[in-house]
């Protein structure tokens, strides 16, 4: 796998570790929140691992510039890539959700869908369609039928055509809930576009069809709501309070014309204010600031993590180390391989055993150990991550 260059002082120093982070497993505080009448309410009926691994877009994001096979093995958020991450052991997927023109919410990362007609690029955006409109485009359901094709542009403004090993047809929310393995979580990022002011009535509007879903279709499956977009964070986590809402953040690594948008501060304030229960932010921003994680701590909020960083299998490694709840990662295989070999319970022994004495030592001790142990990860991570 391809990495990228990073400055030695991106890599965090031991003493702005936790003092109280610890390899526990399991965390029954996860998702604790306040209901209306001020009383604590658990999230959901489980507890859920102390340390998540989420399957971005499913099996991974499509880059279809990268010389890595991987990277375009799957077709991104589609049924067949929610499906296939689900045989790994993840907690929850993550997907971005949009609302087309008839209400109707769809699963679709980019704000626009490109396809090519008569040698021209049409482009076109996602919430200006129809359902019909939009599920014309890719592979079809129906045997015979042939779809639009499919193109995408990247941030640099190349297109190429959106080609993978394994296609599937766009979906829609309704789907992903009645096809999808019952047992893996929903992490549902709401999609709006960074360059558009909205509304709160158009806000609400398109968050009450999501909803509508949502209470519909979701029975007892965990989900997560998340979203860029401070507003609609915060107006999901007041429609309803059944559901966990984290803000995602850059953490200021892109200014935007919110300030709310540009900073780990900003973003605790957002969740603060606003009753949120945590934050997913770029792991650049927490590897390079592990005090964030304090700070965050502090807060009573949890802390998940995306970016491409997140691939490397001693990166993940290192963040539950430092305290981090959960990783967002394409390379799903390889990274729940890791995180298993690497995160792994004492011994197992029997209750009545003459060694429950000393393997509940063990387990009550291992903690201590986690300075040593991010040392020894430190080292490996950093000739790997400085070379270019």
């Amino acid at each position: 796998m391809a990495l990228k260059a990073v400055h030695v002082a991106d890599v965090p120093n031991l003493d702005q570790v936790p003092e109280n982070s610890t390899l526990a497993l399991c965390s029954t505080r996860f998702f604790k929140g306040v209901n209306d009448d001020g009383d604590d309410e658990v999230k959901f009926g489980y507890n859920l691992p102390k340390f998540m691994v989420i399957g971005h877009r499913g099996s991974g994001m499509n880059i279809l510039q990268s010389c890595d096979p991987r990277m375009k093995s799957i077709q991104e958020n589609s049924i067949l890539s929610f499906n296939a991450a689900s045989k790994f052991p993840i907690d929850f997927i993550e997907f971005d959700v949009q609302v087309t023109k008839d209400d109707c919410p769809v699963i679709f990362h980019d704000n626009f869908i490109l396809t090519e007609d008569e040698g021209a690029i049409v482009e076109r955006r996602v919430t200006d369609l129809t359902l019909a409109e939009f599920l014309c485009y890719g592979p079809q359901k129906e045997p015979g039928n042939v779809g639009k094709n499919l193109l995408r542009k990247t941030k640099d403004g190349r297109i190429f055509e959106w080609r993978v090993q394994n296609d599937d047809p766009l979906c829609t929310l309704q789907e992903a809930f009645k096809k999808v393995e019952h047992s893996i979580g929903f992490n549902i990022e709401l999609k709006f576009d960074d360059h558009m002011v909205y509304t709160k009535e158009e806000l609400t509007h398109v968050l009450q069809a999501i909803m509508k879903e949502v209470n519909e279709y979701a029975n007892d499956r965990p989900i997560i709501f998340s979203s860029f977009q401070p507003d609609a964070a915060l107006l999901i986590r007041n429609l309803q309070n059944t559901y966990p809402v984290f803000f995602l953040t850059n953490g200021g690594s892109e200014i935007y014309m919110d300030t709310r948008r540009n900073s780990l501060e900003q973003a605790i304030r957002v969740c603060l204010t606003g009753s949120l229960q945590g934050i997913v932010s770029e792991v650049r921003v927490i590897i390079r600031n592990p005090g964030a994680v304090t700070r965050i701590k502090e807060s009573k909020l949890c802390l998940i993590t995306y970016g491409q960083l997140n691939n490397v299998p001693e990166v993940a490694c290192m963040q539950h180390l430092m305290g981090v709840e959960g990783v967002i990662v394409d390379l799903v295989k390889e990274i729940t391989e890791a995180i298993s070999d690497y995160i792994k319970p004492a011994k197992d022994y029997d209750e009545d055993s003459l060694f429950v004495e000393e393997a509940e030592k063990q387990e009550t001790t291992k903690p201590q150990s986690t300075q040593h142990e991010l040392s020894l990860l430190l080292l490996k991570i950093s000739p790997e991550l400085i070379q270019s």
